[in-house]
């Protein structure tokens, strides 16, 4: 049978393999740590982090750690219930329309969503909506290039750590440009950085000497990229 890709089911298929250092989802644990270097402790005590597409909740010690109440929005209802296991506020919605008011976030995180939906651009005006003046952004996706396409789907289907296979769909990479271009519209200051995992670490990984790899900063955001910002 095909695969379906980009099908929300397989998230509540592999709900298991969530918080499992070396399982199908592995990767997100290191993209998890590499967002929360850039998020700054929280000001207040009620100061709230929202975090889109939170799946399984893999931002939840982050978190807590800098001192947010920690919302998790996410249309799968088994990853929600992970989350809500870990400390999450869950709350089932959609991210093109998020059930939350108007700037009511100090931060807010857009994890691995912007090519897993149709309209990349309408996830980015819900996190400037969500945003305070001031607020933070932090975000990360897959780039819609060649090279993109064929590292993260042709041959990261196929490496250990990689995407599990299906979970993406190539023709939902983002356009870069597009998405700075609607960040200013929107009112937010976007800095684009390109990430890529350590392979010494990755290798040390593979063999059981280490439960996760660092993320490091790189300058072509031609494959996976972050977004570091801020709500003028």
């Amino acid at each position: 049978m095909p695969v379906v890709r980009n099908d929300p089911a397989q998230y509540d298929e592999l709900a298991d393999q969530w918080w499992r250092p070396a399982g199908g989802f592995a990767a997100l644990h290191w993209l998890a740590a590499s967002r929360a270097e850039h998020i700054p402790p929280a000001a207040s005590p009620g100061a709230l982090l929202v975090d889109l597409a939170c799946g399984g909740g893999l931002m939840a010690p982050h978190v807590a750690r800098l001192g947010y109440r920690h919302v998790g929005v996410d249309l799968g209802e088994r990853g929600l219930r992970v989350a809500g296991d870990h400390g999450v506020l869950p709350v089932r919605g959609s991210v093109l329309a998020v059930p939350l008011a108007d700037g009511c976030a100090d931060v807010v995180v857009a994890g691995e969503v912007l090519e897993h939906v149709d309209d990349d651009v309408a996830v980015l005006a819900e996190c400037a909506r969500l945003l305070r003046p001031g607020g933070t952004l932090v975000l990360d996706a897959l780039a819609d290039t060649r090279i993109g396409r064929f590292l993260m789907v042709t041959v990261g289907e196929r490496l250990p750590g990689g995407p599990p296979p299906g979970i993406h769909d190539p023709e939902l990479f983002v356009d870069r440009g597009r998405l700075l271009a609607a960040a200013d519209r929107l009112g937010l200051d976007l800095t684009l950085v390109g990430l890529r995992p350590s392979l010494r670490q990755a290798v040390a990984w593979k063999l059981g000497r280490r439960e996760g790899v660092t993320m490091k900063p790189i300058r072509s955001t031609a494959v996976v990229f972050a977004g570091y910002g801020r709500k003028r």
